[in-house]
């Protein structure tokens, strides 16, 4: 069962973080805008996730895997809300929506470009209802270009921005980074936007609208290789573990697994040779400077990688952080959970839900006053919250009961109290 108490702060205002109070419209999917909402509630905002009513957020079917039937996509990025299942092409629902934006404080939408306005949900009609609302859109090639109406997906930016260019192995095909880089990317900077956007609002006494796409995000990840591609007509190509700028920047093979190797400067690097037992390297003259050792990367990179193999990946990093060299070892996901620093930080926090008893999730890496930012609520079954928050608006059950039945809305009938 749902922690009763923080469901009921939630509904009376109680402050529970910087941002309680404020009451956050979802009309959004996949992963970019749930991720932006995840980060609001759990900083103590209300957000209302708008769900379709069959089939609700996409990622409900996204997997395997799944957790207890429920998709862990879904789960990693829906808690802190509470869902509200309606159809938004039917033009009731949309007054529904309306009518809720209408006591909210931010909306956000990332429905496929132009389709918030072909709905009556664009800024005009939300700002028509709420005149202090923040509306955020988040889009998939941005306002404006010969691509602004095409719909955007998290590797369809990570090729189409430049990402994939300079990922992987060389000679090797495209790869993508294994994380969705710019679906939580964008989430961030929708949620930054939205912040200085409230702080606008409440300066200037008027509607703000914050517009952001998820290609801007991949071209914005890029800074430093776009500077050097301007600076030198050189296009950067992909260089697996390493870092062109930098050397010995990469991973190299023990004998019993990889070593994350960064010696920033040549300070470290001395100390990298002299724990490796290789001082000479250090006063080698083509590695004598850091644009040195970048020059002949690959003479360098053969011959630590030659002594590095010789001996197991533990006592190669008790040696390097000894002589104060930054390194790490390469972790899969089962050691990461398991890692005494995971659990020393609580990065996994439990969460109770009768949907899935045992669920943890990856809280936000976040501390304001030394506390750190938790999740409030557990993931929402679709439609959990339909009846209590359309009562909250002022509806009769009455009429809330007609929606259910024309299956304009749909009540969460069928789920436990706090399905996840």
């Amino acid at each position: 069962m749902a922690d009763s108490g923080v469901r009921s702060r939630l509904r009376s205002g109680t402050p529970s973080g910087p941002l309680a109070g404020i009451r956050v419209l979802d009309v959004t999917a996949s992963i970019a805008g749930p991720y932006c909402t995840l980060i609001l509630g759990a900083l103590g905002a209300d957000v209302i996730k708008i769900e379709h009513p069959e089939r609700g957020d996409d990622t409900r079917a996204w997997g395997p895997p799944f957790w207890h039937g429920q998709s862990a996509t879904f789960l990693a990025v829906n808690a802190n809300k509470r869902s509200l299942a309606v159809d938004l092409k039917h033009p009731e629902g949309v007054e529904i929506v309306l009518a809720l934006a209408k006591r909210c404080d931010v909306f956000v939408e990332n429905l496929r470009p132009g389709h918030a306005e072909r709905l009556g949900l664009g800024f005009k009609s939300v700002r028509a209802r709420q005149p202090r609302i923040v509306y955020c859109s988040i889009g998939s090639y941005g306002k404006g270009g010969p691509l602004e109406t095409q719909p955007g997906y998290d590797p369809l930016m990570q090729a189409a921005g430049g990402i994939m260019s300079v990922t992987g192995e060389a000679g090797r095909p495209p790869a993508r980074a294994g994380v969705s880089v710019i679906d939580q990317g964008t989430g961030m900077w929708a949620v930054i936007g939205i912040l200085a956007a409230l702080r606008a609002r409440d300066q200037e006494g008027t509607a703000q609208r914050v517009d952001l796409s998820l290609y801007e995000t991949a071209v914005n990840w890029l800074p430093y290789q776009i500077t050097g591609y301007l600076a030198t007509g050189r296009v950067p190509e992909p260089m697996g573990s390493a870092l062109g700028i930098i050397a010995p920047y990469q991973a190299f093979r023990c004998r019993d697994g990889w070593l994350m190797i960064a010696a920033g400067n040549d300070r470290q690097f001395a100390a990298l040779c002299g724990a490796l037992g290789v001082s000479g390297l250090a006063r080698d003259r083509r590695f004598r400077s850091n644009p040195l050792r970048v020059r002949n990367r690959e003479a360098l990179a053969k011959l630590l990688a030659r002594r590095i193999r010789t001996r197991g990946l533990q006592a190669w990093l008790s040696a390097l952080r000894s002589a104060d060299v930054p390194a790490a070892p390469v972790q899969d996901l089962s050691q990461v959970v398991g890692h005494e620093q995971t659990r020393a930080l609580e990065l996994l926090q439990a969460l109770r839900s009768e949907a899935v008893p045992d669920l943890r999730l990856v809280r936000l890496p976040l501390s304001l006053n030394g506390r750190t930012a938790r999740h409030t609520l557990p993931p929402p079954g679709l439609g959990r919250d339909t009846v209590a928050i359309l009562r909250e608006a002022g509806f009769t059950r009455a009429r809330i009961a007609d929606w259910s039945r024309r299956r304009i809305v749909r009540p969460a009938k069928h789920w436990g109290r706090d399905s996840g």
